[in-house]
């Protein structure tokens, strides 16, 4: 009898792949013996080569085409370069293969529209790894919300800090924290005001950013965004009518690892919850949601569902990163003969 296969190929073998992607496609051929690591590519052979070895794939390439048409994978996950995303994605999808891309989804509006229409065409599952999504700290927070809030929060507050991030491109890092608060208000952004405290002394483009936000759901949301702290760190702060939540997130094993999750009610504790106590691995590559995220995805395409977190749905996310490369004052969402439209 012939047995079944799932396999993966994977486009990228840089330092991001190997610390939180590959480890997680190894523990997932691990838990679903069907898979099949078929093969890993990268322009540096040597990386390729290495990322093979590592976490047990079957080839090495330096073509992704090449790659492809010998092993006709049943899924595909690129982890390239901003710069490349939108150009191999297209390919890999107008060759027919469902595909996982690191963010961002295109590096402005234009690009992720492109990428959108070459996915409805091609007709392919794709997804966006956005991780926070899937960070289990963060969806434990949205659980406790919907279990004692009756209707929306009042406010969100977010602490995004990184430690001497100088590039000036620092959006497309903040893109995560903008998705991040978007994902827990569970609502679009309707408008936002920014603001940018230069810091051209560190690097051309270098800022702290702030975004004080209105959700279509009413909630409103403080984004502080600081490139050049003394800490790695993600914290947020969510206030409703009697309760307040505290989640300081363990992203990238940082300050705040394990993390905690912390619900106030009338002043008094009502739960201190961990990390660590939330199972599925202690891993940084299974507490920051890269598991959960690629264990999705591989899973869906297995059952043909169209991910929540494909393309199209980042695009709003991408405009507001877009909004602070260009650093506007002001975004607005509208509503223009019943289709979206947005305003920065």
């Amino acid at each position: 009898m012939r047995i079944l296969s799932f396999k993966i190929c994977v486009i990228g073998c840089g330092e991001h792949a190997s610390k939180v992607h590959g480890p997680s496609y190894k523990k997932y051929a691990q838990v679903m013996k069907d898979t099949v690591l078929a093969g890993c590519c990268d322009l540096n052979e040597a990386n390729a080569l290495k990322f093979k070895e590592k976490f047990g794939f079957r080839k090495s390439y330096n073509d992704f085409r090449i790659m492809l048409k010998a092993e006709k994978p049943d899924a595909v996950c690129i982890i390239v370069p901003e710069k490349a995303v939108c150009q191999v994605s297209i390919a890999v999808m107008e060759m027919g293969y469902p595909v996982l891309i690191e963010k961002p989804p295109g590096l402005n509006k234009s690009e992720t529209l492109r990428m959108a229409a070459a996915a409805a065409k091609a007709g392919v599952i794709n997804q966006v790894a956005f991780n926070r999504r899937y960070l289990p700290l963060i969806n434990k927070l949205k659980e406790e919300i919907s279990y004692h809030i009756d209707g929306t929060p009042q406010s969100i507050f977010y602490e995004f800090y990184r430690n001497r991030r100088a590039e000036d491109n620092f959006e497309t890092t903040a893109i995560h924290g903008i998705d991040a608060v978007k994902h827990i208000a569970g609502s679009d952004y309707k408008e936002i005001k920014f603001a940018y405290q230069e810091l051209g002394y560190l690097g051309k483009n270098v800022a702290n950013i702030f975004l004080d936000c209105i959700f279509e759901n009413g909630i409103h949301a403080r984004l502080n965004f600081c490139p050049c702290a003394g800490v790695i760190l993600e914290r947020a702060v969510v206030n409703a009518y009697d309760h307040t939540f505290f989640l300081n997130t363990p992203i990238w094993d940082g300050f705040d690892t394990p993390g905690k999750l912390v619900h106030v009610k009338d002043g008094k504790l009502q739960e201190e919850i961990l990390g660590s106590q939330l199972g599925g691995g202690e891993e940084m590559f299974e507490t920051n949601g890269f598991y959960s995220e690629n264990y999705t995805f591989f899973n869906n395409v297995k059952k043909v569902i169209i991910n929540v977190d494909s393309i199209e749905s980042c695009l709003q996310v991408v405009e507001i990163a877009e909004c602070i490369e260009n650093r506007l004052s002001e975004y607005h969402k509208e509503e223009n003969n019943g289709k979206n439209m947005s305003r920065c």
